[in-house]
């Protein structure tokens, strides 16, 4: 996803998402080791929730394909429309070409959405006062009902996708920008619920780095000591976003999207529950 109005290349994918696309398939080929203890996964109960599975992502999950994860805020905040559905849309066609299933998370009317058709995504990126939705929020949406409400649509961040995603029993998840620590945020104390989601729930966000926007250092050392794996696609260094360079250095390179998903399984080997940050840089800084 970006931020700006440049279209995504349908001919020329980012690499982030054909890295990412390769690495599900991967994850799939073999189950993890076994832990050492058991981890009772969410998802047993995730369907006692008001949930609905888009058929494509259902199917997919039911036969073991692989399913990327898409969050929806970018639709919502991240651009205006047209180019927010376009965008959408775009990125979903490119997943579909490497062989995996997009699904775009939601919440509409009190119901979390696993994966949108073409008309809710049309319906979303068209609606206003959209509630931007961390995992906090989720309890209280999926506890109210407000049906015929057009305007009932929540989008999801990069906390609350990874969540759910997780729940539904999908392994990875592709967005623009993570989020972070803020500038000043020794003082502040302003830290994304990204950071604390990487931390406790094992999905594979890959992404075009920290928002530059943020303290990269600070945000880096934050996941350090929540005990996160970071790594960066064929890089020394962080990408920060819109420029592939940031000047801080990356905590691992990584060269394959293979070499991604064995770390991810020996973690679920080792029985930790943290995710995995995978880094992949633009091909060239952006404007703007």
């Amino acid at each position: 996803p970006r931020h700006n109005n440049t279209p995504v290349s349908l001919h020329h994918p980012h690499p982030l998402l054909t890295m990412l696309a390769t690495t599900c398939r991967i994850l799939l080929k073999k189950p993890p080791l076994k832990p050492y203890r058991q981890i009772i996964p969410f998802y047993t109960h995730f369907r006692d929730f008001h949930t609905v599975i888009h058929p494509p992502v259902q199917d997919a999950l039911t036969q073991n394909r692989p399913v990327v994860a898409l969050e929806s805020t970018i639709i919502s905040h991240g651009m205006p429309y047209p180019q927010n559905l376009d965008t959408a849309l775009a990125i979903e066609k490119i997943i579909r070409s490497h062989g995996a299933t997009p699904a775009t998370i939601a919440v509409k009317n009190g119901v979390v959405r696993v994966g949108l058709d073409e008309d809710e995504l049309k319906e979303l990126s068209l609606a206003k006062n959209v509630h931007k939705a961390t995992t906090r929020d989720l309890p209280y949406l999926l506890s109210t009902s407000r049906e015929g409400d057009d305007d009932a649509w929540a989008s999801t961040t990069v906390a609350a996708t990874s969540h759910i995603a997780q729940a539904a029993g999908i392994k990875t998840f592709v967005t623009g920008g993570t989020g972070g620590v803020h500038r000043s945020g020794e003082i502040t104390m302003d830290v994304s619920a990204d950071l604390h989601s990487l931390a406790k729930t094992p999905v594979v966000v890959v992404s075009a780095g920290i928002k530059s926007i943020l303290d990269i250092d600070k945000t880096l050392e934050v996941l350090e000591t929540l005990g996160v794996p970071v790594c960066s696609f064929r890089t020394d260094e962080f990408p920060a976003f819109f420029s592939p360079s940031s000047g801080v250095a990356s905590p691992r390179r990584v060269e394959s999207a293979a070499e991604v998903a064995r770390a991810f399984r020996n973690a679920r080997g080792l029985g930790l529950e943290c995710g995995m940050l995978v880094a992949v840089p633009n091909p060239s800084p952006s404007s703007g």
